[in-house]
């Protein structure tokens, strides 16, 4: 077997045998094939595409170079939810614990962001002493004491993948269906867990800009799954305007701990926590249905327990629990500067771009342009407005955290972009939140 022949074929359009496939893969991970090949594998794989064997054998073979950790020895269901990335979507620090409280076991491997925000990870460490460093021994004593553990990914899981992706951001690749799902859910599958519910975001701040795309994305993701004998499902939700009203690590984390105390009940971020919530239990057989799922999670967030979960996982992961109450995670907001950028006018809120405020709280420094970048914690945005809201002239639109002077600028510039003001005018409807389940 040779790589000129596997590139050849591939070029042309023909399918690539598993074999083959492996043979790639377990030269990616050695380093045996050089970075010349590996590109134009990915390159032809990008414009030739991959059938669902193809899909199912590159994401088999990437997760078989690395690691796996099991929960054979941890009773109970353990359960997944891994979230495509957006604006404002703080969903993980809110879905775990309260589906943890509900008596699910909550086990998950999160990566650091590389991209308009922070990640899960970057987000628990802006709790001070908090560690994500955690051994796969360690990761299971922390599940089994509180059902719920957060842990950052290891390089030893799907290592072969990390070498795709560091090429595939060089050679305009990104974009292929086959290349996300096959890099998703090989470390997904390297988590074995029993449940994985799927949150694939789609919109202006979305990597999945069309709703037929994510629909493809979340369709190969779950056919991976279910192939592997996992239970799975995923769910395509809006990401055109940021999700919750905080854009930023510290500010986040302030938002989850008002959402798990209970204090943001009907708020767009807590109604998609909640739906997320309840496919997890209903899958998990916690709870025959969707709407006792809906229940029970509305029950955790209501009486405190799911709050509870949280700060006994910060804990037990060397993290102040006193910063997961209202007034603990108040404090972790400490950034020196705040502004708010004001509406120019009045009128009705006809769109908030996801994107631009993305990109505004990674200019103050709450994400990445490259991997050595350093994250400030404190800093981002917090939106005031939200489509469909009346405002008037002069009225907050955000409001911006930051510690350096040299980046506010810039950051409310792309803010006062953000922000569209139309005429008052036709009902368009309440706001769509959940687009399809697969």
């Amino acid at each position: 077997m040779d790589m000129y022949g596997i590139l050849d074929q591939k070029r042309r359009g023909a399918a690539l045998s598993e074999a083959q496939i492996e043979y790639v893969v377990r030269g990616a991970a050695s380093g045996e094939i050089p970075d010349y090949q590996l590109a134009a594998f990915l390159m032809a794989v990008c414009i030739r595409g991959a059938d669902r064997f193809e899909t199912l054998a590159l994401t088999r073979a990437m997760t078989q170079t690395g690691a796996t950790v099991g929960f054979d020895d941890v009773p109970g269901i353990v359960a997944d939810k891994h979230s495509s990335g957006g604006v404002g979507d703080t969903t993980t620090l809110i879905v775990a614990p309260v589906c943890a409280a509900c008596g699910l076991k909550v086990a998950k491997m999160s990566g650091r962001s590389l991209g308009h925000t922070g990640g899960t990870i970057d987000k628990l460490e802006a709790i001070p002493g908090l560690s994500a460093a955690l051994t796969p021994e360690r990761f299971k004593e922390v599940l089994s004491s509180c059902n719920l553990a957060v842990a950052e990914q290891t390089d030893d899981i799907a290592p072969a993948d990390r070498r795709f992706y560091a090429l595939r951001d060089a050679t305009a690749t990104v974009e292929s269906i086959p290349l996300i799902a096959s890099s998703i859910m090989s470390k997904k599958l390297a988590l074995k867990t029993d449940v994985l519910v799927l949150d694939v975001k789609c919109g202006a701040g979305a990597f999945m800009k069309t709703r037929r795309d994510a629909l493809l994305l979340a369709g190969a993701m779950v056919d991976i799954g279910r192939s592997e004998g996992r239970a799975v499902r995923a769910l395509v939700t809006a990401m055109d305007q940021p999700l919750g009203d905080a854009v930023g690590n510290a500010l986040e984390v302030w938002e989850a701990v008002e959402v798990l105390s209970g204090r943001r009940e009907g708020a767009p971020l807590q109604r998609v926590s909640v739906e997320l919530c309840a496919h997890m239990l209903e899958l998990g057989g916690v709870c025959a249905t969707l709407e006792e799922g809906r229940e029970k999670a509305a029950l955790a967030l209501r009486d405190g327990s799911a709050l509870g979960r949280l700060r006994a996982m910060v804990q037990l992961q060397g993290g102040d629990a006193n910063a997961i109450s209202s007034e603990g995670a108040a404090r972790l907001l400490g950034a020196k500067k705040r502004l708010f950028v004001h509406a120019p006018k009045g009128g009705v809120v006809r769109g908030v771009d996801a994107m631009k405020v993305g990109l505004a709280a990674r200019m103050l420094g709450a994400g990445r342009l490259k991997k050595t970048d350093e994250v400030d914690p404190a800093v981002g945005v917090v939106c005031r407005a939200r489509a469909g809201d009346a405002v008037k002239a002069g009225q907050p639109l955000f409001e911006v955290h930051a510690n350096e002077e040299a980046r506010l600028d810039g950051a409310a510039a792309l803010l006062r972009e953000a922000c569209v003001i139309g005429e008052a005018g036709d009902d368009e409807g309440a706001e769509a939140f959940v687009l399809a389940v697969i």
